[in-house]
């Protein structure tokens, strides 16, 4: 019986550990289980100091307070320090001023330590007030980035149609100001596009780009087209943004007949290339920018997809740089899209920015749909 419980007592320990240090790596626990660790290492550096000073120099405790600044909240932190001020006088005290070598604590010692700690602290405030221990802050950028990614993904289409849309931020980063949200409505037989541009670039831009692109993507095909536009001027409006004006084009696509409508808001004109006649026809749609006054109003522009015509939508940053305005570019990116019509536009979108805006510092989408049959 005693056997039993001391059995049951073990268990419950490993357990509680086992979830202690699952918490903590997950963000959600406490970090005593990094504290205690790195405390003891700090006794564990001063005795090989004193022991193996050509191997371990006094300088080496800058290791557990680098750590320390990473996985440690600063409370914690400070007491990490304490305990570094103390091994520094101990082995100050027990090597004295005359050491020769490495283990001689010196004031140069004393100073890298310290500038270690301060910089540790600062990060480990930073980390406080943003409320993302440095455990979980690359995954919540991972999972910041992929679902913008998800979202941006368009819907399978039916056969004869070809849709394809490439992304590239300003200055290689993961995040961007351009988005795109789309879906099937009308039990499948509309195709419902956003391309949207909002104001600012890269990191400045992604976390609105986030946030409009999952309301965007909740009213698209919850409201009639019409109203698509006017209830996300409303929705950025409500935002009170410093910065918070967008671009953005609307497209539905009957995917039966190939007419569709375009709404623009502020947007740059889509291009439609016509296969009988072999020329691009700008299609464009009037409506401010969203975000700029409430009441707005967006008149759309009609047209149709025929057998091998292709509509193409993407953002300012494909076309307009500071020493090219924006028809220099439209007649670039034109002229290097007809390259592509024998091929079907296979692969064509992420081609074009290469050629087109390969080191522009500004996001960049192109969004291309071509009826085969």
């Amino acid at each position: 019986m005693f056997t039993a419980r001391v059995r049951r007592a073990v268990h419950r320990a490993r357990t509680a550990l086992r979830k202690s240090g699952v918490d903590y790596f997950r963000g959600d626990g406490s970090d005593w289980i990094a504290f205690a660790g790195l405390l003891l290492a700090i006794p564990a550096l001063t005795c090989g100091t004193l022991t193996m000073p050509v191997w371990i120099p006094p300088a080496a405790l800058v290791l557990p307070i680098v750590a320390g600044g990473l996985l440690l909240r600063p409370a914690s932190l400070l007491g990490l320090y304490a305990a570094s001020a103390i091994a520094l006088i101990v082995e100050s005290l027990v090597l004295g001023p005359y050491t020769e070598g490495p283990a001689r604590v010196t004031p140069g010692t004393v100073l890298v330590v310290a500038a270690c700690g301060f910089f540790g602290l600062l990060i480990a405030q930073f980390r406080s007030r943003v409320g993302v221990p440095w455990r979980r802050g690359g995954t919540m950028l991972f999972d910041l980035r992929e679902r913008i990614r998800v979202q941006s993904k368009l819907p399978t289409l039916p056969r004869g149609w070809h849709r394809e849309m490439a992304l590239r931020p300003a200055g290689g980063q993961s995040f961007s100001g351009d988005f795109v949200v789309a879906a099937r409505t009308h039990a499948g037989r509309t195709l419902e596009v956003v391309l949207t541009d909002v104001s600012g670039k890269g990191m400045d831009a992604g976390s609105r780009a986030l946030l409009l692109s999952g309301a965007f993507g909740g009213l698209l095909g919850s409201l009639p087209p019409h109203e698509f536009l006017p209830a996300a001027n409303g929705y950025l409006l409500r935002q009170d943004w410093e910065e918070g004006f967008a671009t953005s084009i609307h497209l539905v696509l009957d995917l039966d007949s190939g007419d569709y409508e375009l709404f623009s808001a502020g947007h740059l004109p889509a291009l439609q290339l016509s296969a009988g006649a072999g020329r691009w026809e700008e299609k464009v749609g009037h409506g401010p920018l969203l975000g700029v006054y409430d009441g707005a109003e967006f008149d759309a522009v009609k047209g149709s997809l025929g057998p091998g015509d292709v509509l193409m939508l993407y953002t300012d940053g494909l076309v307009e740089t500071a020493d090219r305005d924006i028809s220099e570019g439209v007649d670039r990116l034109t002229g290097e899209a007809e390259r592509h019509i024998a091929t079907g536009f296979e692969g064509a979108a992420w081609h074009l920015i290469e050629k087109v805006a390969k080191d522009v510092n500004d996001d960049r989408a192109l969004l291309l749909i071509r009826r085969s049959s």
